[in-house]
């Protein structure tokens, strides 16, 4: 009768007891000033909440009064969940905001520089609408750049997830990706109340946008409107459009100042030049000429070369008349003499050296003793003993020898009619 008589319902109230099973289903409680209900959100619909449900905070729900027999209570079956005005949701918003800048999600020492001239630029925004048109027109007058659009939803149901999926898979390229990957991120999204800009201020949109580790430029809504996404990315953009003129710097300038700096370049090299040039004059003059300085040493090689001159000439003096008192004292006689003196002593010379030659002993009968095959004289016996077979070198030959007994060793006799052994 119940369900019959009051189908579907909104209630208005705050939240209690907010749990969520295991399962995926929530439940809760719904309370104002004077009474209280019980409500069960399942998993499909509770999955589509387009913010994070809390207790205390103040919702209107629409769904199907039901009974549950079990505990003998009636209870909400909510299908659908909303904020209960814009109260609840800056409440909501600066609760979350405390939380996150507790964390330091917001700190100023996290924020990354832009790069001046980006090559490549990731969009995240709706592909429909003005804002991308918006922003491509005006990159295109200011800059002409690579852009890449990450196509998302900006308000509703998912979108929050959608965004901060986006920003995450520009962040995941890499440098060698078929993808280039973006110097410089946008998130953008035109102007709207807070309920069409609140998936900006989802915690895993903020939280991606902190973790990202490409530069972020946050253009949420108009310029009064402000999101949590503001606060995480590193620089926030009034506008769309304010974020393509932040991103990209004017072509027109920038080649005004590459012409100029060429130009203040050439200057300083011709008043370098120019500079040299004097400096270099200047010293000219206060140098001494050539002639000042080479002049006395030109002098001196012009005495030194007429002392060496003179030099020579008394040398050639001095020796000419050595020579001459030699020559006369060089006589025919005194080098006869002097030859027969040298005949002598030569002759002399050589009876010596035939008296003490090897050979002349062996010429009287003597013979020299040599160990066989190693070219080694022996002189005493026993050497001979030790070498065993040794050649004796007579003077018209040698003879090889063997040691057959000791030298010194005496032998008896032979009887007569024995034969001799010697």
């Amino acid at each position: 009768m119940v369900e019959g008589e009051f189908g579907h319902v909104r209630l208005r109230g705050e939240i209690s007891g907010w749990k969520r099973a295991a399962s995926g289903h929530a439940y809760l409680a719904l309370k104002d000033a004077d009474a209280v209900i019980d409500g069960v959100i399942w998993r499909g619909a509770a999955s589509a909440i387009p913010f994070a449900p809390q207790d205390g905070l103040e919702v209107i729900v629409t769904g199907k009064l039901t009974t549950y027999p079990g505990r003998s209570k009636y209870q909400i079956v909510i299908e659908r969940m909303e904020l209960a005005g814009e109260g609840a949701l800056m409440a909501l918003l600066e609760k979350l905001k405390a939380k996150l800048a507790g964390e330091g999600l917001f700190d100023r020492d996290r924020k990354q520089p832009l790069p001046y001239m980006p090559k490549v630029i990731g969009v995240v925004t709706s592909p429909t609408g003005a804002v991308i048109r918006d922003i491509l027109h005006r990159l295109a007058d200011r800059f002409p750049s690579h852009v890449l659009v990450w196509p998302v939803k900006v308000q509703g149901d998912g979108a929050a997830q959608e965004v901060a999926n986006a920003i995450r898979g520009f962040d995941a390229l890499g440098e060698g990706s078929a993808v280039p990957r973006p110097d410089l991120l946008i998130v953008a999204r035109g102007g709207g109340s807070i309920e069409d800009l609140w998936a900006f201020n989802e915690e895993v949109v903020v939280r991606a946008v902190a973790a990202c580790r490409i530069p972020v430029i946050s253009a949420v809504g108009h310029e009064t409107d402000t999101s949590l996404c503001d606060y995480a990315a590193d620089l926030r953009a009034p506008t769309p459009t304010a974020a393509a003129e932040i991103a990209v710097p004017v072509l027109a300038d920038v080649r005004h100042t590459i012409a100029t700096l060429a130009h203040r370049t050439e200057r300083c090299v011709r008043r370098y030049h120019e500079r040299a040039g004097e400096r270099l004059a200047a010293l000219v003059r206060v140098l001494p000429r050539r002639d000042a300085l080479l002049g006395p040493q030109r002098q001196k090689m012009d005495d030194l070369g007429g002392r060496l001159d003179r030099a020579l000439e008394r040398r050639v003096t001095v020796a000419r008349g050595v020579l001459d008192r030699s020559a006369g004292a060089l006589r025919p006689a005194m080098l006869d003499h002097r030859l027969a003196a040298a005949k002598q002593r030569l002759e002399a010379i050589g009876r010596h050296l035939e008296l003490v030659h090897p050979n002349r002993p062996l010429e009287k009968g003597y013979a020299w003793v040599e160990a066989r095959g190693t070219k080694k004289v022996i002189g005493t016996a026993e050497g001979a003993r030790g070498a065993g077979a040794v050649t004796l070198h007579f003077i018209d030959g040698g003879v090889d020898a063997r040691v057959e007994r000791p030298a010194g060793k005496t032998y008896d006799a032979p009887k007569p009619e024995q034969p001799s052994l010697l």
